[in-house]
């Protein structure tokens, strides 16, 4: 049965200072209804942009209803958690062909765990303090239309790279939701965020492969970060020049936004790690299993797993500048007991070779070419 609690009058502003209390910079409360945006995912999916996600289409149903997630849900408490590190060296680091880039979000602990405990923590909160209440938590950890919910929260608006964006703070946060069977009041129109993105084409002109293909519209196969996160497979050929040296993720289109320039410092827990920030390409393509395990323990970079981020590793030094170290740094790891990386290293071998031959003395170029 349904929950037939109504809230008090100070119930918002109890449940707004908790949530600061526990670090989340904005919360809103909308109704689970996301069927204006049913037809938008599904035009996504008709048009192949899923890619490889093939978990996209198997669980677009429950995307659409988020009662099929959490029977009984009356209302969705959506959150934001900020997350920019104070120390990012962003344009630095992809100016420097050397260095690897990680997309921000992923430099310090994995955000599922530290969101999660916190949306439990004040879920729990609700249950005991305001009333019983049937939940769900979510972390961008199952079927959820969490952009387009928190949108109808009163938390941004969706902007032409497909991201959340908010006048307050740009877009450099996570999302999450509670789902839960209380009648909650939810955000009034007057109160949500108009869309502000105004003629702005910034996000789609600096794209380094093109994926926005028009606005709103995100063709997650050209993306970086599905290339070097998502897909477990070879990178297509034509798109590996265009990655540079992001080897995990990409923050281009959040880089050039116009809205990042109020971007504050995100919370603590997601302060960098400082082999993370700048790393050399070289110094990780030496990384043994077990060393990557231990770097990355409790990072979003497990996520890729060790053999895709040597094959991203490979890709970005075969971008970057032709030196015997970078060559030197790829011919090490072959065979590397994994054909795919192989293959990928084996790109970069040649990519470095012909800036050799076309940009160093031919002798040193034949040097490379027959370094075992």
């Amino acid at each position: 049965m349904a929950n037939s609690w109504h809230p008090e009058s100070h119930f918002l502003d109890d449940l707004r200072s908790q949530a600061a209390t526990l670090g989340f910079a904005k919360i809103g409360i909308t109704a689970p209804d996301v069927s204006a945006h049913r037809d938008y995912l599904e035009a996504w999916l008709e048009a192949g942009f899923a890619g490889d996600m093939q978990w996209m289409a198997t669980h677009a149903n429950l995307r659409k209803d988020p009662g099929a997630l959490q029977p009984g849900v009356r209302s969705v408490i959506s959150v934001r958690l900020d997350y920019l590190p104070d120390d990012h060296q962003s344009e630095t680091v992809l100016s420097d062909p050397s260095k690897g880039y990680i997309a921000r979000y992923a430099l310090g602990r994995d955000y599922h765990k530290v969101f999660r405990k916190r949306l439990k923590t004040l879920a729990e909160w609700i249950h005991t303090t305001i009333a019983p209440h049937g939940y769900r938590v979510f972390t961008d950890s199952a079927p959820v239309l969490e952009k387009h919910l928190a949108e109808q929260a009163g938390l941004g608006w969706i902007g032409k790279h497909t991201l959340l964006l908010s006048k307050e703070t740009g877009s450099y946060f996570f999302l999450g939701e509670i789902l839960t069977d209380l009648p909650l009041p939810t955000v009034a129109p007057d109160d949500l965020e108009k869309p502000r993105c105004g003629s702005c084409q910034a996000c789609i002109t600096v794209c380094p492969t093109n994926a926005i293909v028009a606005p709103y519209q995100l063709d997650a196969r050209r993306c970086i970060s599905y290339l070097t996160i998502e897909l477990k497979t070879s990178i297509p050929l034509e798109l590996r020049p265009l990655i540079g040296n992001r080897i995990f993720g990409c923050d281009d289109c959040q880089l050039v936004c116009p809205w990042n320039k109020y971007a504050a410092v995100g919370d603590p827990a997601f302060a960098a790690r400082a082999a993370l920030i700048a790393p050399s390409l070289t110094t990780l393509m030496a990384w043994t299993e077990e060393e990557f395990l231990t770097q990355t323990e409790g990072s979003p970079l497990r996520r890729a797993g060790y053999w895709q981020f040597l094959r991203n590793v490979a890709v970005g030094l075969g971008n970057g500048p032709a030196t015997q170290d970078a060559l030197a740094a790829l011919l090490s790891r072959i065979p590397s007991g994994n054909d795919m990386v192989d293959e990928h290293i084996q790109w970069a071998v040649d990519q470095l070779t012909q800036q050799g031959v076309e940009g160093r003395s031919r002798d040193n170029a034949q040097v490379q070419r027959s370094n075992p």
